[in-house]
């Protein structure tokens, strides 16, 4: 099985308090992007496509090998990755999507990815339990009830489809419907793209080093273990 990454990296930095795409902050001296392309490349994928503001394209064009493809990236998140997908390779027949926002998420999580592809499901997520107690409130901020942990995930990257089932699955959405929807919080992710279409979504075991950066709190603790 031959495996493309990609990586969505088109996001501003104005959450991190940044000056620059978020993609391109740096932790431990590395850019984001910098780490998240070489978790995939040692994790097992075969090539790299980055989706990049267009405007950014040298400055992300200087921190990564020359084997990583660049695309421009879209508006939306589900704009670059579809932009991203089409400049793949031809004879990649999986692809994984990743942030660069989650730069420290360990190769083996790639690898779990991997395997439950080449086992044959169509589409995979690496999850985390839910261990905080969670609830539902109104308007008002009132908890109105609260949900049971056991069945909830937290959700990371990379996700895992087979190509054609995620080219097919975006090809079933019109692109209007598709920002209005990413807009409304509807698809946040590649898995709710394939699940709009039909196609269960499989899970594997996540990572807690792969957090999300976010705001500058959560750059921090990933310098933190950056630096371990």
């Amino acid at each position: 099985m031959s495996a493309v990454g990609i990586v969505a990296a088109a996001g501003s930095g104005s959450r991190l308090g940044a000056d620059k795409p978020k993609a391109l902050v740096e932790l431990a001296g590395r850019p984001l992007v910098s780490w998240a392309v070489d978790t995939l490349l040692a994790g097992g994928v075969d090539e790299v496509v980055v989706a990049v503001p267009a405007a950014e394209r040298d400055a992300f064009a200087a921190v990564l090998p020359g084997s990583v493809a660049l695309v421009d990236g879209g508006a939306t998140r589900t704009a670059s990755v579809r932009a991203a997908l089409s400049a793949a390779g031809p004879h990649a027949d999986a692809v994984l999507v990743h942030d660069a926002a989650r730069p420290l998420t360990p190769p083996d999580v790639v690898a779990r990815v991997l395997a439950a592809l080449a086992a044959g499901v169509p589409a995979v997520v690496p999850v985390l339990p839910v261990v905080d107690t969670t609830v539902v409130v109104d308007a008002a901020g009132t908890v109105t009830e609260a949900v049971p942990r056991a069945v909830l995930r937290r959700v990371q990257t990379p996700q895992g489809f087979d190509r054609a089932v995620l080219v097919a699955a975006y090809a079933a959405l019109d692109d209007a419907l598709v920002d209005a929807l990413v807009d409304a919080a509807a698809l946040t992710d590649d898995a709710a793209v394939v699940r709009a279409a039909g196609v269960p979504v499989t899970t594997v075991a996540g990572d807690e080093r792969a957090a999300k950066v976010t705001v500058p709190h959560d750059l921090h603790l990933a310098a933190l273990q950056a630096t371990r």
